[in-house]
């Protein structure tokens, strides 16, 4: 068994708070209007169709909820329209299970969307038949995606938070990787070389959640009065999170190649004097996130590091293999500046010429 690491839990559940309380408070409407507003003595559905249609996915925009609302609310109704006709039994449950299993799947390309569906499905066929007649759970169906939909927009899961967050740790990992990088050339280290490449191609998974995080965040401002002026900021971070994709790509492969180079005992400082000062301004950049007032010195270090980008001044008398690292930052850097929001003509002409 894995040893519970305590400070993971408790970040984790900190970080899910909002969409706990979110949850909480869905749960406390859809129950509060089903079984108060309509009568319903037991909104059983009402309920679990506000759980499942929100979860604690990172994912939550109005779309997705109102996908996942919209699909279980079919297998409800398709399994009391099966239930009318075929009664209930062993093999109806199996027959139900089936058609809604299918259809489920159909709809959406999640397994867990076709989980749940199945599973309410399953308490409509297992449970006593309400009071109030036939589409009753259809109608608390209804009440929790209604509600799910509201909440979503009335109660967000404070989305910019959850942005900085994830833009935080990847700034964080990419920091350790430029030191890695430092010392690896610093001190002809294959270790720290092999520790930085190791970091680089780990940060994919981390982009792709930011990536989520401000897809899920434009959507719910667009539906939010709450956070739609928000909406500029968001689009900015988009904008960066690409570029910066692109720059986290171009130096993994500079990282590749400076890992291959290490360890034959040459002097490699000018090259470490160069990728320190790229490291410097993309932590920066990192900075940004939190503060746009740190853009502009952003773009003013990583010109001046563009100003440098030159074989013959950051590495005279090298052979050509550490030049073409020189020329390998030339693209990582642009992508830099792209970043702070120059377009690629202006980045382009910040360069040395070679």
């Amino acid at each position: 068994m894995a040893r519970l690491d305590v400070r993971a839990s408790a970040r984790r559940t900190v970080t899910a708070l909002p969409a706990i309380v979110q949850i909480v408070v869905a749960v406390t409407a859809s129950y509060s209007i089903a079984h108060y507003g309509l009568g319903h003595a037991v909104p059983l559905l009402a309920v679990t169709i506000t759980i499942s249609s929100l979860g604690l996915a990172r994912d939550a925009r109005p779309k997705v909820v109102l996908e996942n609302a919209v699909g279980i609310l079919i297998g409800i109704a398709l399994s009391e329209v099966m239930l009318l006709a075929l009664g209930k039994g062993l093999w109806q449950v199996a027959v139900v299970l089936l058609v809604v299993l299918a259809v489920a799947r159909f709809a959406s390309p999640s397994a867990g969307f076709a989980a749940a569906a199945a599973t309410q499905a399953m308490l409509v066929m297992l449970l006593p038949d309400p009071d109030g007649g036939p589409f009753v759970r259809s109608i608390d169906g209804a009440v929790g995606g209604a509600v799910a939909l509201a909440v979503t927009a009335i109660v967000p899961r404070d989305p910019i938070r959850l942005v900085r967050l994830d833009a935080r740790m990847l700034f964080a990992e990419l920091a350790a990787a430029f030191a890695a990088l430092v010392e690896a050339l610093r001190s002809d280290d294959v270790r720290r070389a092999d520790e930085a490449l190791r970091r680089l191609r780990s940060t994919q998974p981390l982009l792709d959640d930011w990536a989520s995080t401000l897809e899920s965040a434009v959507s719910i401002s667009r539906l939010s009065p709450f956070l739609r002026s928000r909406l500029p900021y968001l689009r900015q971070q988009q904008e960066l999170r690409q570029d910066v994709d692109l720059a986290v790509r171009n130096l993994r492969v500079i990282a590749r190649r400076i890992d291959t180079a290490v360890g034959d005992g040459r002097d490699r400082l000018g090259l470490a004097d160069v990728l320190e000062s790229t490291g410097r301004a993309v932590a920066v950049l990192g900075e940004s996130v939190d503060d746009v007032e740190r853009v502009p010195v952003a773009r003013d270090a990583l010109s001046a590091v563009a100003a440098r980008l030159d074989p013959a001044v950051v590495a005279p008398g090298s052979p050509v293999t550490e030049s073409m690292v020189v020329l390998m930052m030339r693209p990582l850097v642009i992508d830099l500046l792209m970043a702070t929001g120059l377009d690629h003509a202006e980045a382009r002409r910040r360069l040395a010429s070679v």
